[in-house]
């Protein structure tokens, strides 16, 4: 498992500032099942930020884009995680692209302890075929064209998914293991 630490001295699970935990990632990467199980674990609330933003709107967020516009998506996105960032003992699964625009990465650095899922683009392809979720983004792309695709926009994604506090392997970590590491 490739790991790495918070600086010296500070303890994940100690302090106002650790008490938010945002996992970041690809699509399929499993945030939001990894969030709801660390959450349980920790006795802490899960919220999945795709889903509070639906909640939110009243629509889903393929419909936000296509009524409002990505641009407005985004300014909603960083208002809610401007909103989470005032609760305690949450752990907040966000979406796919939130880390990388409006510095929503330096926002949840300074706010909480940041966790990036880390997968190859071939495992994501393949979580992904498997997936019941409807994704809009990848509908109707062919394995091939879904595997450019997932490693295109990785490519775009990881300079920012890599300034995560920590960055786990996603093929073999689960939220027992997430608990120790945070502990350590």
């Amino acid at each position: 498992m490739e790991t790495q630490k918070s600086p010296a001295g500070s303890s994940p699970l100690n302090g106002n500032m650790h008490t938010r935990i945002f996992l970041i990632g690809f699509m399929g990467s499993g945030k939001s099942t990894l969030g709801h199980q660390l959450a349980r674990k920790l006795g802490f609330q899960h919220v999945d930020m795709d889903r509070l933003i639906e909640e939110t709107a009243g629509m889903t967020i393929p419909g936000i884009f296509r009524e409002y516009g990505e641009t407005v998506f985004r300014k909603w996105e960083k208002d809610i995680l401007i909103e989470l960032c005032k609760r305690e003992k949450v752990v907040i699964s966000t979406g796919g692209g939130a880390p990388c625009h409006s510095d929503l990465i330096g926002i949840m650095n300074q706010n909480g302890t940041t966790i990036y899922i880390e997968l190859s683009p071939e495992v994501l392809r393949t979580r992904l075929v498997h997936s019941k979720t409807e994704r809009p983004l990848i509908k109707g792309k062919s394995e091939p064209e879904l595997l450019a695709f997932i490693t295109g926009k990785l490519k775009e994604r990881e300079p920012f998914y890599r300034k995560a506090k920590y960055t786990i392997d996603g093929t073999s970590m689960n939220a027992a293991d997430l608990v120790t590491l945070l502990n350590e």
